[in-house]
């Protein structure tokens, strides 16, 4: 029982250990990867009304709706 008991304990370290370098591993990652900026972020919606990252080139003016 004793040897169980000990191989258990071994296992669970082993995890943790794993656990923690792979939760590095990934703050790293993060840490190293290009940041967005807020240019990234803009989305426009052309006449169509699907969406695209790039802006308008050209605008036409709305035409009010007849009342």
């Amino acid at each position: 029982m004793a040897n169980s008991a000990s191989f258990n304990k071994r296992q669970v370290e082993k995890n943790k250990r794993a656990k923690r370098k792979e939760k590095l591993k990934k703050k790293e990652e993060r840490k190293n990867a290009p940041k967005s900026t807020f240019e990234d972020m803009i989305a426009y919606v052309d006449e169509n009304g699907v969406i695209v990252d790039t802006p308008p080139e050209n605008e036409k003016p709305v035409q009010p709706a007849n009342q």
